[in-house]
């Protein structure tokens, strides 16, 4: 026999029983499955992640569940996160199939919810990371502080709305930002678009309401057939999003047209320097991009920004302790700009603690393991879908002790706890190429809001404060606080009273 031949019959054994080791070694542990069911009778229909978070406690931090066609895996601590999202980022860099929106609503091609192996891919993300890179963002430093001047005056005249306030200020950034419309009221146009969007969507994802996501073959019944309405429910509400996307993309089209046009997102991508001409294909791309800002840069903001409220409300050591930072640094008869930023460290220890105590996405986006895995002696097979559960990462008290606690102290000092960055925006080539953007929203409008007002508990008819308990709701992969009362106490009358002026 010669070499080659020996050569060639050792690898092939060799192969045989890696892989036969491979198909013997076991899934992750986790809750007891039915045999047809699996895990469904056990999966709530709402906060799935605090469910994960329990099973961790007994199963582990990698455990695993199936239902009907898939299975999952849930990554429960920041080191298995990083060690299979990040550093096997070839391997998870994908997203699993939602039937009902990626397929039957035909919304495949949304920045959040493309294939890793779909040619845009990387498309999208260049264009995404360059147009929200830490320098150019700072072209938007202007429309930021105009937009918080607006915030604080709603929150001054009619406190009593602050969630529409804000609500308004991030759709207006957004919107600016992408497509450059100026927003000028409230109930403005493409707001209520946005928020229409965000809605179909959330009906689209809703879990446990389709029965396509368990049995995918359903897909393949014809929509006359009965029972499939949901097909139909697909179509009409995917042609609808379709509509809603278009809308504000052909605005900008039309003022670029016309030579009216304000700097935007899209602007900038269908106006290369080069003076390149951009053809159908490419506009396409840059009409998914504009939309995956205002899609994944609203609600996000408005999450975090009514959390902040709540804190604040709830921490009011926390509050003075910044208010003293704001006022040693900028003074009382100002407002702190960006100029500020690098001379309030508790401020940006504050919003750093705002993000790990109140994370805006608590699973995150689920990835899609693209091939058979091993770790930490558990097979991964290929087609799983993994969730990192970065909410119980955020209260992992072995580098966060007292979680529950709000206290921004825990990012300051020669020894600070682990930062949270490295979690909720997400994992490897998934990660949140708006981060730099939205941190720095978050950085002016908390910071001017701490200088113009106290936030303080709600009185009752007695005059005495009510203590409120931080309560939140999912709203499709997002979680906000549940609707609450508050008082905005202001600090200078004076300085409220030239944002009318």
């Amino acid at each position: 026999m010669s070499s080659g031949i020996i050569i060639l019959f050792v690898a092939a054994v060799a192969v045989y029983f890696y892989s036969s080791r491979r198909s013997r070694l076991p899934l992750p542990p986790g809750p007891p499955p039915k045999f047809f069911s699996g895990n469904v009778h056990q999966l709530p229909k709402k906060e799935p992640w605090r469910m994960y978070a329990t099973w961790a406690e007994t199963y582990g931090s990698i455990l695993s569940f199936r239902v009907p066609n898939r299975q999952f895996i849930v990554l429960s601590s920041l080191k298995a996160a990083t060690e299979l999202l990040d550093s096997r980022a070839t391997t998870y860099s994908d997203r699993p199939r939602i039937w009902m929106y990626t397929e039957l609503a035909k919304r495949n091609l949304n920045p959040f919810n493309i294939s890793f192996n779909h040619p845009n891919f990387k498309t999208y993300r260049t264009m995404l990371k360059s147009s929200l890179s830490p320098r150019t963002i700072q072209s938007y430093q202007s429309l930021q502080t105009e937009q918080s001047r607006i915030l604080l005056d709603g929150l001054h005249k009619n406190p009593e709305q602050f969630v529409v306030h804000i609500r308004r200020n991030a759709g207006a950034v957004v919107l600016y930002l992408a497509y450059g419309w100026k927003v000028t009221k409230s109930d403005d146009y493409f707001i209520g678009i946005l928020r229409e969007g965000l809605e179909i969507s959330a009906v689209l994802f809703q879990p446990g309401r389709w029965l396509v996501e368990v049995i995918p073959l359903l897909r393949f019944i014809p929509s006359w057939f009965p029972g499939a309405g949901f097909k139909r429910v697909a179509s009409d509400l995917g042609k609808k999003l379709g509509r809603l996307d278009t809308i504000p993309f052909s605005w900008t089209k039309q003022q670029i047209k016309s030579g009216s046009y304000t700097h935007s997102f899209v602007s900038e991508q269908l106006l290369p320097e080069d003076g390149s001409t951009v053809g159908a294909q490419q506009e396409e791309i840059v009409k998914w991009c504009s939309q995956g800002l205002y899609g994944g840069g609203a609600d996000t903001t408005v999450s975090s920004l009514t959390s902040f409220v709540l804190a604040m409300m709830l921490f009011p050591d926390v509050q003075k302790h910044a208010q003293a930072e704001i006022d040693a640094v900028v003074g009382q008869d100002q407002f702190p700009t960006f100029e500020d930023r690098g001379k309030l460290p508790y401020i940006a220890a504050l919003i750093l603690e705002l993000l790990r105590w109140a994370p805006v996405a608590p699973q995150g986006l689920p990835h899609h393991a693209m091939k058979e895995d091993i770790y930490e002696g558990y097979r991964i097979p290929k087609g799983t879908t993994v969730i990192a559960n970065i909410f119980s990462m955020s209260q992992d008290k072995e580098i966060y002790p007292d979680p529950l606690e709000f206290r921004p102290e825990r990012f300051l000092g020669p020894s600070p706890q682990v930062d949270p960055r490295k979690f909720v925006f997400g994992f490897g080539r998934r990660a949140c190429p708006g981060l730099h953007f939205a941190e720095a929203s978050l950085y002016l409008n908390i910071s001017c809001i701490l200088a113009a007002f106290t936030i303080a508990k709600p009185l009752d008819e007695r005059g005495e404060e009510i203590t409120l308990p931080a309560e939140y709701e999912n709203v499709g992969v997002l979680w906000h606080p549940k609707p609450f009362k508050c008082r905005f106490i202001p600090r200078n009358n004076d300085l409220l009273a030239t944002l009318s002026q």
